[in-house]
């Protein structure tokens, strides 16, 4: 008893030594050097390198060119034919979130998206098997002002920790029109909730910052009282406006869920009159209506390639959307609000492409370098450039090909996908799978009857609801 108490002392200690010390950790799992050769580099920005090597060292991209030399220890990977590509960046995700809206406030920016991470969400998988290696973890829309968003790298499997993307730039979510003021749903058990009207979003929107300005006007007379020697209380602290004291400060990036032009100019307008800028416009599928104006507000604009028409307020939407904004000055993104659209993004590039007449390598800015710059993390991801961090994928084709796969995904140098590895393991997933359904807990009961089937969870939003479906977040 006394050994199997260690034993467990010992789990426990290397379990919350992982979860505290994950620089270290990550120090430890330094993959090897990685030379990939003779593949057609899509560099973005610089354009397509052909039969070119890229060395990896350290997690970072430390050469790229010719007849690069591997060291010694290196593996080395023939992509003669292949295409290497930036990692893909998700400039609005809501995978691997446990929680998506906290819908009982109007404004809830005291929450944190941080704190409903599921690092094991197989959603994340299927990411790196469609060159996916960053998210920007999003609340969702059911609020004004909603919660504080999470960039996270994909280390699939990985503590929590290990996710959370160094230094990027923290971010919260505002959302405009059907969603925030609830007229087509209602969350189960609650009454309507103010706001009811565009007015009204627009009204709790500045009551939140005319508050958090009083709060901060606060916090600095308590800042020069000390400066002068005084002893004053300091004022009480507010998890709510805090964060927009943050934004107010140029310290916290605005990514706004937002379709309509009118709702779009308005926010634009209101973010100058409290003397900050809109970070990203999500969805913005009427941005093409008023490109000049964002482009001219400095806000980047994070769009859907040919999706629109599930609720009247998208019914005005064109795929040519993205390329307008894009050729007014607007820098442009494609996202995937959706697991599934996640893992083809490379697709929606493709159909922009198509839709608005770009060259390949500005749809290909539309999954890395654009979004990473919306994002803040332009200094390291988003292009293939030595010394940058080594996100990227090996694809067997153009990656705006539709027959395009992706063979292997690297985050920091470290294989996190490779198709073949997971081809040779499906046989025996395959077999586990059997062996777990024939194991004991799942056999028929005594009278024959296969085990009781759990109750279907009563869906968040049902036609008794008066609701058809939830809106896109």
């Amino acid at each position: 008893m006394k050994s199997r108490l260690g034993l467990w002392r010992l789990a426990l200690a290397l379990v919350v030594t992982a979860a505290a010390c994950p620089a270290e950790l990550r120090a430890q799992r330094k993959s090897k050097a990685t030379l990939i050769k003779n593949a057609t580099l899509l560099t973005v920005a610089k354009g397509a390198l052909e039969n070119s090597d890229l060395l990896i060292e350290n997690g970072k991209i430390a050469k790229i060119g010719k007849g690069l030399a591997a060291p010694a220890d290196a593996r080395v990977i023939d992509a003669t034919g292949k295409y290497v590509l930036p990692g893909i960046i998700d400039c609005h995700s809501h995978s691997m979130l446990d929680a998506v809206n906290e819908g009982s406030l109007s404004v809830t920016s005291m929450c944190r998206i941080r704190d409903v991470l599921n690092p094991n969400d197989v959603d994340l998988y299927r990411a790196l098997a469609g060159g996916v290696t960053a998210l920007n973890l999003l609340h969702g829309s059911a609020n004004a002002i909603g919660g504080q968003n999470q960039v996270v790298k994909i280390r699939y499997g990985r503590p929590i920790e290990e996710f959370l993307f160094p230094d990027a730039p923290p971010g919260i979510k505002f959302a405009l029109g059907e969603n925030p003021k609830r007229s087509n749903f209602r969350f189960p058990g609650q009454t309507q909730r103010y706001p009811n009207s565009r007015m009204g979003v627009e009204e709790i929107i500045r009551d939140a910052f005319v508050r958090a300005r009083d709060h901060k006007r606060q916090w600095d007379d308590y800042a020069a009282a000390k400066e002068r020697g005084e002893s004053v209380p300091p004022p009480k602290r507010d998890l709510q406006l805090e964060p927009l004291v943050e934004v107010l400060e140029g310290k916290r990036y605005v990514h706004a869920h937002c379709y309509r032009a009118e709702e779009i100019l308005m926010l634009m307008n209101l973010a100058e009159e409290f003397g900050f800028r809109v970070r990203t416009l999500q969805h913005v599928l009427e941005g093409y209506k008023i490109a000049r104006e964002i482009a001219k507000h400095g806000a980047g604009a994070s769009a859907f390639a040919d999706f629109w028409s599930y609720k009247v307020e998208a019914y005005d939407a064109i795929p040519h959307d993205a390329a307008l904004m894009m050729r007014a000055g607007v820098i442009v993104s494609l996202n995937s609000d959706d697991d599934g659209r996640a893992r083809r993004l490379n697709m929606e590039a493709a159909r922009v492409m198509k839709y608005g007449d770009l060259t390949e390598n500005e749809a290909l800015r539309l999954i890395t370098i654009n979004p990473a710059i919306q994002l803040g993390i332009d200094r390291r991801v988003g292009s293939l450039e030595v010394g940058k961090d080594a996100d990227l994928a090996i694809w067997t084709a153009h990656p705006l090909s539709v027959y395009a796969r992706v063979e292997t995904t690297f985050v920091d140098g470290e294989v996190f996908f490779d198709r073949q590895a997971d081809l040779a393991q499906r046989a025996a997933l395959a077999k586990e799978r059997a062996e777990l359904e024939a194991s004991e807990a799942n056999r028929p009961q005594g009278g024959g009857a296969p085990p009781p089937v759990p109750a279907r969870r009563r869906p968040a939003y049902a036609a008794g609801d008066n609701c058809l479906q939830m809106t896109k977040e």
